[in-house]
């Protein structure tokens, strides 16, 4: 029993008009007589009652009539099911972000992708939130978690995320450093001072330190990634300028504090960074549309 002939049956089911039916799968109605009656020897049971006017379903035609759409709406749902599965992307999505931001910002972004993309596997690499301009561009990864630089090369895409404040941090415990900052007028040449090496973060406490006019910074040590940068301080070992999302999730927070008479460092733009070239990627574009 065929899926054609059940299909057949369904339509003259309905149309009770063999000519109809006929012209509508492309047969003479001869043909579709024949292939009725080998449906009924199929069944052992007559479907129709047929005259030369009038086609109608006997009692056996109307229960296989419900067999017969109960049938064909299976085999579509299997299609639809079999073509959903064809569709479905896979592949490796290779993303690069800091520590932090593996923790505060890429948890929702990929899990509305997953949601949508479960056969994608996610390849993850943590470093330096400075080196993720250098990651995407090298083609090491498909896009980065990365700050906004002043001037963003036309080949690169930026996808805003949110605006991340920077503040300068202290130590709580008792230490040197602790000393220099309870004086009522602070002399911020003698202060340590950790800084990043490179970055956003780093550009702008130069120019924030430069608009105090007090001569070169007295700058303890530079570190590779804002985490350490905050594990630094904790110890003691100086102030520093870091995102303020990097002190909320460190595991330190609690050692360190806000300078609150530093004055404020202009934040910086967090967002998505990819290759322009490579936004129409089929992994990259369906990531950029599940986020959006």
């Amino acid at each position: 029993m065929d899926l054609k002939s059940l299909s057949m049956f369904q339509h003259l089911a309905q149309s009770l008009h063999f000519g109809k039916t006929a012209e509508a799968f492309h047969l003479s109605p001869s043909t579709l007589s024949r292939a009725i009656q080998r449906l009924e020897q199929q069944v052992g049971s007559d479907l129709l009652h047929r005259d030369n006017r009038t086609v109608v379903l006997t009692e056996a035609g109307k229960k296989f009539k419900q067999y017969a759409d109960q049938q064909l709406e299976q085999w579509q749902v299997f299609k639809h099911s079999l073509e959903q599965q064809q569709q479905a992307l896979t592949g490796k999505l290779r993303i690069y972000c800091s520590v932090t931001a593996a923790y505060s910002h890429l948890p929702p972004l990929l899990e509305r992708f997953r949601q949508q993309h479960p056969q994608v596997e996610i390849m993850l690499t943590t470093g330096d939130a400075s080196d993720a301009l250098e990651q995407v561009g090298q083609q090491a990864v498909d896009f980065a978690i990365a700050a906004n630089p002043e001037n963003l090369p036309r080949s690169f895409y930026f996808h805003p995320l949110a605006t991340i404040p920077l503040a300068v941090i202290a130590p709580t415990m008792t230490c040197a450093v602790q000393q220099q900052l309870q004086q009522e007028v602070l002399t911020w040449s003698q202060i340590p001072i950790i800084l990043p090496e490179h970055g956003p973060a780093r550009k702008r406490f130069d120019y924030w330190y430069r608009k105090k006019q007090q001569g070169k910074p007295n700058i303890y040590a530079t570190v590779s990634g804002h985490e350490a940068l905050v594990s630094m301080v904790a110890l003691g070992c100086g102030v520093g300028v870091v995102p303020q999302v990097v002190v909320e999730n460190s595991p330190v927070k609690d050692r360190v504090h806000y300078l609150t008479n530093a004055s404020e460092i202009e934040p910086f733009e967090l967002g998505i960074c990819c290759l322009n070239q490579s936004r129409q990627q089929p992994l990259i574009k369906a990531f950029f549309e599940a986020i959006a």
